[in-house]
């Protein structure tokens, strides 16, 4: 099978999220970096190229010359991630999309929801893929979660609670932390701080096992450092369609948390229980029984996405890879001119979770008031 041939816009070489996805890609020998516009100014851009070995004439200063070069190329990138901050992903995959170059997008979709919109009109008319990287959808135990609400395990989703906590900016952060300095930037970052930088992931996971849409919801934001222009913390109440209600908080001032991610799942026939910190294990709960603690690749049956035996810890990169491993499946297909089925979050996913944050901030502005996302 021949590898696919991978482009990067962002993600330079001491760029911690750049680094991830080139490892996820890597992990299962589906892709190749080749050519990559992996900084904001040519001269990082080309500092990167280089430690990373790409040949010379396929370090460009900028993602435009990057996709106009490389869709003239009969060796041109057949894909390309994007992992920019937020406010360049709408032109960045717009100038790939248009040119029949597949896309792999780190989340948020957009720093804005008239960019969402613009964005999924430009994917809708391209040949090309448009791949989103929620990466804990790519977590064994969240498939395996998902099928079993799917196969009424829980029985009607009741309730649905999700936090994802963090503590790295509990303190003003100085212009030395790049990755603050660009998230508490509402021009780079879009109008959600913690919303739009983990509420979202805590919202898709949240969907992406229960099966549910969001209706409404009332928000509370924050921001409790003096001066913070993005929200640093959220409290929201979610009304799924349907009748199911949900609770979600993020924060990334909480002493104590690394990166909690926690999803808890209730219907009228049992409860799941689980957390990203410690991923190969999940509890279920059938109402009136012991609980019971199912593990990744064990005796549950929780074997989408595993690579080894149980017992042998897989996570974070693990997941990560798995939307690349759909994401090549998906391009193998294209380049033989089937069509697969989406198994990775999609630019649909993507327009949902810019909605999401979009309706917090309205929400909060409003006195934490109702606001209606289902016609959004």
């Amino acid at each position: 099978m021949r590898r696919i041939r991978l482009g990067m816009v962002g993600g330079g070489k001491d760029a911690f999220i750049g680094a991830v996805h080139r490892y996820a890609s890597r992990l299962d020998d589906r892709f190749v970096l080749v050519a990559g516009a992996l900084s904001s100014t040519p001269e990082k851009s080309l500092e990167s190229g280089r430690a990373l070995g790409l040949p010379e004439d396929r370090i460009y200063p900028d993602f435009d010359s990057m996709a106009a070069a490389e869709a003239a190329r009969d060796d041109g990138v057949e894909a390309v991630a994007i992992v920019t901050p937020n406010h360049m992903h709408a032109p960045a995959a717009k100038a790939f999309l248009s040119r029949g170059i597949h896309v792999i997008c780190d989340k948020p979709l957009t720093a804005t929801l008239d960019e969402a919109r613009e964005l999924v009109a430009v994917a809708k008319s391209s040949d090309a893929l448009f791949v989103l990287t929620h990466n804990y959808t790519g977590y064994p135990l969240m498939r395996h979660a998902r099928q079993m609400v799917a196969d009424g395990k829980l029985g009607n989703i009741r309730v649905v609670q999700v936090e994802y906590a963090q503590d790295w900016l509990t303190e003003e952060a100085g212009g030395e932390n790049k990755q603050a300095d660009w998230r508490t930037d509402p021009a780079r970052s879009g109008v959600g701080g913690s919303t739009g930088d983990i509420g979202t992931h805590a919202y898709n996971l949240a969907c992406f096992v229960s099966g549910l849409s969001l209706d409404s919801l009332a928000a509370d934001l924050q921001s409790f450092v003096p001066g913070r222009r993005v929200d640093d913390n959220g409290h929201v109440l979610l009304r799924f369609k349907g009748g199911a209600r949900g609770m979600l908080w993020c924060s990334q001032v909480a002493p104590g948390n690394e990166n909690r991610l926690t999803l808890r799942v209730y219907g009228d026939k049992g409860g799941l229980s689980w957390g990203q910190e410690n991923p190969n294990v999940m509890e279920y709960t059938p109402f009136g029984e012991p609980t019971q603690l199912l593990t990744r690749n064990g005796a549950s049956g929780a074997q989408d996405g595993v690579r080894i035996p149980g017992g042998h810890p897989e996570g974070y990169l693990e997941g990560f890879a798995n939307i690349y491993v759909a994401a090549a499946d998906a391009i193998e297909a294209a380049r033989s001119g089937q069509i697969s089925h989406a198994a990775y979050p999609t630019i649909n996913d993507g327009l949902a979770g810019v909605i999401f944050v979009d309706a917090c901030v309205r929400s909060s502005a409003n006195n934490a008031s109702w606001v209606s996302v289902a016609d959004q």
